[in-house]
């Protein structure tokens, strides 16, 4: 027997991985017995003389390769939020094994036959709504994974698979590498200048973590620069660290992304090719609530228009503002942020400064809690002594109104070196109920500015807002309420799963719960009702900024993967020629720049697909409106359908007959409009 713990029953609490006795060298065995062990589960079932039927096919499929899945959810969480040079070997070579593993499931032709004699079959199986979902997406599934082809394009499309593996990892580690690597060294009072205190403790802590105790650094964290571009009156600064930051993955040598990109947009395309699309837009688009291009194309165009006006106005401002007060030079992107800050002072009586000490991480955590309890009726209680991956992960259990287990849920909370940017969430285990009450692990992952210690972290609004959108995603896994594992939590269209966690940020906004948990972090009173009618009356303050720079990745990802013949791309060009065509204004970047645009290309998962956002904050605008109007934003009826409807329905229904369920119609883009602030 092996002592590998990955190859064991975890006898830990709650059976979480025994992460100190884990190290990286057992991945390497665990992953090939694994992947062994599930092949021999998929022989089984596609060589079986016995006909297909939804119990000996799918739900033999639902169960095979469990110890792959354990093995792979650790060490993919683990690469993500904790990695090291030991687990990065380990992932560039797992990536393109597990890749040939999917493949020679999903090209496996006695076990298609099986699955496609059910479909043909499915109207006289007598088969469950749920049952007749997981059949339609295993159906799907292999028809999209090539299963349909013959023999040489079959082996293409593993070949296909495999180097796209190895692709996007590559490129996953390489932005990593530039990011960790990147240090602004603060070294003199003119480089601190117009610091405010949080981010100078916040920095003397990054610089503590790298070994230079009694220094300041700024790193490439969104929660570190962002506040620095905000404040610093260095402009030479700004510059530096802002081209640092918008550089990544595209400085030569090893890190570089460019020939990355390049080859995998090529495969993509060709792939789509094989499986008889015109290009990898319109074959990933098929599988989703957009179904096209052009749908999608009209939806970001609705939306640019208003937001380019907008954002021109914004620009007019901090032109003038910079002219007040001295400066005669164009606004560039990274005065931006600087500018903006004075403007909105001088606009809503309002900065930054003023907003910090009274978020705190601790009670945003509480808000969302709170938001959660009173709307689902859950109730959270940490638990000290379980076995984490880094000390600073911690470990709720989550609690039903009877008091009943719902699940476990871990927030990483803090920005370090081993961790990918981002904030994401994530599953060590879904919910299901094929071998009883299988209750989920939800890990919520993020990177906020660590205090100093025995200080308070404070965030930044869009901090605290993040927070509540990743843990809205969290509820959607915790609530899952479906029976087969291949339909659970987040498991819906891409331009579905956006919405519980678009949705779940309303709230944060609410004076109801912003007035009981904006406490001051030393005195502990509330925010004074005329600081938060302040905030709340900047909502759409620099929204034009804010929507040209997700939509401008949005369109490019779409013209991305609409390419005919992307091998030969200039990738830098391509870049510069689809914002011209666009009208982006010369002082507003992407948001994420195609060298380092890892929504895309460190993965498929929102590969011609980052419009999702857009196309889920529709309906989350559109959802809140149903609180609204039953005069309640924690109305029991509205809640009880939110529950039933959204959050704890998986997969299993339909998405857009989900949401007219729980909304009564299907959603208007009115409401998105008049969200952001622009005219309907």
């Amino acid at each position: 027997m092996t002592a590998n713990p990955l190859l064991q029953d975890w006898t830990t609490p709650f059976e979480l991985p025994p992460f100190a006795e884990i190290s990286p060298s057992h991945f390497e065995e665990a992953f090939e017995l694994a992947m062994a062990e599930a092949k021999a589960d998929i022989l089984r079932i596609a060589d079986q003389d016995t006909a297909p039927d939804f119990e000996n096919t799918i739900v033999a499929l639902e169960t095979s390769g469990e110890q792959l899945t354990k093995v792979a959810r650790t060490f993919f969480n683990l690469t993500g939020a904790d990695t090291n040079e030991a687990l990065q070997k380990i992932e560039r070579d797992i990536a393109p094994k597990l890749a040939r593993h999917s493949s020679e499931m999903l090209l496996n032709a006695p076990l298609y036959k099986r699955i496609a004699a059910l479909w043909d079959q499915r109207e006289t199986l007598g088969l469950t709504e749920e049952e007749a979902r997981v059949l339609e997406r295993y159906h799907k599934m292999f028809q999209r994974a090539g299963a349909g082809l013959d023999g040489a394009e079959k082996d293409r499309m593993a070949e296909i698979s495999q180097r796209l593996a190895t692709l996007g990892t590559s490129f996953s580690q390489n932005v990593l590498k530039d990011e960790s690597d990147y240090q602004l060294v603060l070294e003199t009072d003119e480089d601190r200048a117009g610091l405010p205190d949080f981010l100078l403790a916040a920095a003397e802590e990054a610089a503590k973590e790298r070994g230079l105790a009694g220094k300041h650094v700024i790193t490439l964290s969104r929660s570190s620069i962002e506040p620095f571009l905000q404040f610093s009156t260095n402009r030479r600064l700004r510059e530096e660290a802002f081209r640092a930051w918008s550089s990544r993955g595209e400085n030569g040598g090893e890190t570089d992304n460019l020939d990355i990109i390049s080859e995998t947009l090529t495969l993509r395309s060709e792939k789509a090719r094989l499986l008889g699309f015109e290009n990898f837009a319109a074959f990933k688009l098929d599988d989703s609530m957009a179904k096209t291009p052009d749908n999608v194309r009209a939806l970001l165009t609705k939306v640019w228009a208003p937001a380019v006006a907008q954002a021109r106005d914004e620009e007019a401002k901090l032109e003038a503002m910079a002219v007040s007060g001295g400066e005669n030079h164009k606004i560039e992107a990274w005065d931006w942020r600087f500018y903006s800050e004075k403007v909105r002072k001088a606009e809503h009586d309002l900065d930054e400064t003023e907003l910090k000490p009274y978020l705190q991480l601790d009670s945003i955590i509480d808000a969302a809690f709170d938001t959660a309890s009173r709307l689902f009726g859950l109730s959270f209680r940490e638990l000290e002594g379980l076995p984490v991956y880094h000390p600073d992960v911690r470990v709720f259990e989550v609690l039903n109104a009877n008091g009943d287990h719902v699940g476990l849920f871990l927030g990483d909370y803090f920005a370090r070196p081993s961790k990918r940017s981002g904030a994401w969430m994530s599953a060590f285990r879904s919910q299901h109920k094929l071998k009883g009450d299988v209750s989920p692990i939800i890990v919520n992952v993020m990177n906020f500015s660590k205090g100093a210690p025995g200080e308070a972290t404070l965030l930044t609004f869009d901090d605290a807002r993040t927070l509540f959108h990743e843990f809205g995603h969290g509820l959607h896994g915790l609530l899952s309420n479906v029976t087969y594992p291949m339909i659970s939590g987040t498991s819906v269209a891409r331009d579905f799963v956006e919405l519980p966690s678009q949705l779940y940020e309303h709230w944060l906004s609410e004076p109801e719960v912003l007035s009981k948990y904006a406490v001051h972090y030393k005195t502990g009173e509330q925010m004074p009702v005329e600081l938060l009618d302040k905030l709340l009356a900047a909502a759409n303050f620099n929204t034009g900024f804010q929507t040209v720079e997700y939509t401008a990745c949005a369109l490019v990802d779409l013209e991305l993967h609409l390419l005919d013949s992307p091998k030969e791309m200039d990738v830098a060009d391509f870049e510069v020629q689809e914002l011209k065509k666009i009208g982006m204004p010369d002082a507003i970047a992407m948001r994420h720049r195609i060298p380092h645009f890892q929504h895309i290309f460190s993965g498929d998962s929102y590969s011609a697909g980052y419009y999702s956002y857009m196309w889920s904050e529709v309906m989350d605008a559109d959802a809140f409106g149903a609180f609204k109007e039953a005069g309640n934003i924690f109305d029991p009826a509205t809640a009880d359908r939110l529950l039933k409807h959204i959050y704890s329905a998986g997969g299993r229904p339909d998405p857009e007959e989900t949401y007219i369920a729980f909304r009564g119609r299907a959603p208007k883009i009115d409401a998105l409009l008049e969200k952001r602030g622009f005219a309907a």
